[in-house]
């Protein structure tokens, strides 16, 4: 199968457990949640996402023929050198599109492959590091995996619940709207009443990283 591209980039990973490791980030194009038209906001499942997903014209974007091809331009963009090679498929929703072969393709160039879902799409089994951020009002198919990221605050979400899912780290992170600081001192409290779970922030935008 061909694989639709928003961007592909190297950088820093700015959140999560996995913050400031070298990574390459694939953006795939396309969401089940949020069409990432502005006028479909107001109607769709996602209604935060701050992030463009939509077509395949970003840096390093593109449509590849095959997972080969695919896999090829991730090892482009990490350069020289094989030792801790790692990438991470976001979105949009990845799992839209992550098959079999792209994860042989790209565990055959030696790269650990980490995953950022919505999670109503299961995981492939040969991810390495599945990270799951719920959204309000969709329905999660995939409640086990490394890191449970959840963006607070979110109305609908029951906290209790989540934490009957099967997850290593539970991380909460401030949701990055005009109400910022709220959000912050929302998720502060939430981490301090809830002590199974870390504040996360999002530092390259901090830092001024993609």
């Amino acid at each position: 199968m061909s694989y639709a591209v928003k961007e592909m980039f190297l950088t820093l990973q700015g959140e999560g457990a996995n913050a400031g490791a070298r990574a390459v980030f694939v953006r795939f194009a396309g969401c089940n949640l949020w069409s990432g038209r502005e006028a479909d906001r107001a109607s769709a499942i996602c209604r935060f996402c701050d992030t463009d997903f939509v077509g395949i014209d970003g840096d390093g974007g593109g449509r590849f023929a095959d997972a080969d091809a695919l896999a090829a331009a991730v090892a482009g963009h990490w350069g020289d050198g094989k030792d801790a090679r790692f990438v991470v498929l976001t979105g949009g929703e990845p799992m839209l599109q992550v098959d079999d072969a792209l994860v042989d393709a790209l565990h055959d160039l030696g790269f650990r492959i980490a995953i950022e879902s919505n999670g109503t799409i299961a995981a492939h089994p040969g991810i390495d590091w599945v990270c799951i951020s719920p959204k309000a009002g969709s329905e999660v198919i995939q409640r086990s995996g490394n890191e449970l990221k959840l963006v607070w605050p979110q109305a609908g979400i029951d906290p209790d619940a989540l934490e009957q899912w099967d997850f290593g780290l539970r991380l909460v992170q401030p949701m990055d709207s005009a109400d910022a600081q709220a959000n912050i001192a929302a998720a502060v409290a939430f981490a301090m009443a809830r002590p199974r779970w870390r504040l996360t922030l999002q530092t390259h935008k901090m830092l001024g990283l993609r």
